[in-house]
């Protein structure tokens, strides 16, 4: 039996998603409470490799299993066995030969950024101590929309054998929360964006100069990759994206 399960987590003491042999991940964490709970060497796959220091609240992530226990009751007997940093919400059964990461047809990630000092809400927003021009903002995310070439937003390492992706919706609300869904993500290509669109806000980018960056295919004419505490992955769908008027 394959079981998926939809996980939250603060990623704050992790280093990110995938086992690490010299840092604690959160997949380490969640095979060590199942194959506890299971009684049964356990290994998952996740939709999404997360970062260190990134958060969710959709992440996706199955496993192999006999498992006795109501598919209802699974996440409250399973949170028992994980720290309070990670929690599973739900769980589904699942075909055999479904895969999280490559059978998602969309991901869904938020980015927050405050700009007057709060300690209350470091974990998980990028601190930027100038005030921000949110319309230009709002504007220049428009731009991104669509099929494009992302290479200007891939960081260096970034392993992906094309650099075309398909972003379905970008927007930036007025609290400065950056939500941005697409058929897949390059290398740290959200938090680039997040630091493009900062940039604009800051006037250190024209507010059409998205268009630009993306023909270009140049690293170096995009914005900064912006810390990872504020990223979220919120959702990761399996069917088609439809946009919410």
């Amino acid at each position: 039996m394959q079981i998926l399960l939809t996980l939250s987590y603060d990623g704050t003491d992790y280093a990110g998603w995938q086992r690490q042999n010299n840092a604690i991940a959160v997949q380490q964490k969640l095979e060590e409470a199942l194959s506890a709970l299971l009684d049964q060497p356990i290994v998952t796959r996740a939709a999404s490799r997360t970062d260190a220091g990134v958060h969710a609240l959709g992440q996706r992530a199955s496993f192999y299993a006999d498992v006795n226990i109501p598919l209802e009751k699974l996440p409250q007997v399973i949170n028992g066995y994980l720290p309070r940093d990670i929690a599973v919400t739900a769980t589904e059964a699942v075909p055999d030969d479904f895969n999280p990461r490559f059978d998602a047809k969309f991901k869904t990630y938020s980015y927050k950024i405050h700009s007057t000092p709060n300690p209350l809400v470091n974990r998980y927003s990028a601190y930027v101590p100038r005030p921000l021009n949110i319309d230009a903002m709002k504007s220049a995310a428009k731009d991104l929309v669509g099929y494009h070439d992302f290479a200007a937003f891939m960081a260096t390492g970034g392993s992906a054998k094309t650099t075309t992706r398909e972003i379905y919706d970008c927007t930036v609300t007025d609290d400065i929360t950056i939500t941005i869904t697409g058929n897949g993500f390059l290398y740290n290509m959200v938090r680039i964006i997040a630091g493009t669109l900062m940039y604009v806000g800051l006037g250190k980018l024209p507010t059409n100069a998205i268009s630009g960056i993306i023909q270009s295919r140049d690293r170096t004419q995009a914005g900064k990759t912006m810390p990872p505490e504020g990223l979220t992955l919120m959702e990761v769908g399996y069917t088609t994206y439809r946009q919410i008027q």
